[in-house]
């Protein structure tokens, strides 16, 4: 379910540096997050969309800046960052709608939205990346510059293909770990809860 005020910003501050820790070296040993953390913001931070996206996008746009130009290259001459770089935006928003639709599911029944995680995830990274991988192909001059005859449809459609599996496994193995601790914290909050009950009851008249 949403989060609550109080919890509000530890959850934007714990998607934040995960986000970080992992943008900022794209292809390491842990895979990148950003997507898995849109997804998850939209779940629990869908109340605070106005502040929370924005300011998650901007984080995400600096850490490629920052490794960009770490690099030694101008961040907008970089072959990332071309007009379909800003294709970005409506892919992250398909993650964080993705997310806020399995929230509001969660809150008429948790075990409905518990069953509907896997094909609402698959359907937010399928557009997503079809945003963020459909921008760069058909807007990036990259494929020219690397000697191709231009983007073509079967071209693509194989670089989608190619890709989606490795980018859904990274938001499903994330996503994966955000809803065992999610039920985890459920189950712990619903014990304490249990056992105030208990000592109400028992406690003396």
């Amino acid at each position: 379910m949403p989060a609550t005020r109080f919890a509000t910003p530890i959850i934007f501050l714990l998607l934040a540096v995960l986000m970080a820790a992992t943008r900022i070296n794209h292809f390491g040993a842990l895979p990148d997050a950003s997507w898995a953390v849109f997804f998850i913001g939209g779940f629990y931070l869908a109340k605070q969309v106005r502040w929370a996206f924005p300011a998650l996008m901007v984080l995400a746009v600096f850490v490629d800046y920052l490794v960009i130009s770490r690099s030694g290259i101008n961040f907008w001459t970089h072959y990332c960052v071309s007009p379909g770089y800003w294709f970005l935006l409506p892919a992250h928003f398909a993650m964080w709608i993705g997310g806020d639709l399995l929230a509001r599911l969660a809150k008429r029944n948790a075990g409905w939205a518990l069953a509907a995680l896997a094909p609402t995830l698959v359907v937010a990274v399928a557009l997503c990346h079809l945003f963020a991988q459909g921008g760069f192909y058909w807007f990036s001059s990259s494929w020219y510059a690397e000697g191709t005859a231009g983007p073509t449809f079967m071209g693509w459609w194989k670089n989608y293909s190619d890709w989606l599996p490795a980018y859904l496994t990274s938001a499903a193995i994330y996503a994966g770990v955000a809803a065992a601790v999610h039920a985890c914290a459920g189950l712990a909050l619903g014990k304490t809860v249990a056992a105030d009950s208990g000592n109400v009851t028992k406690r003396p008249r």
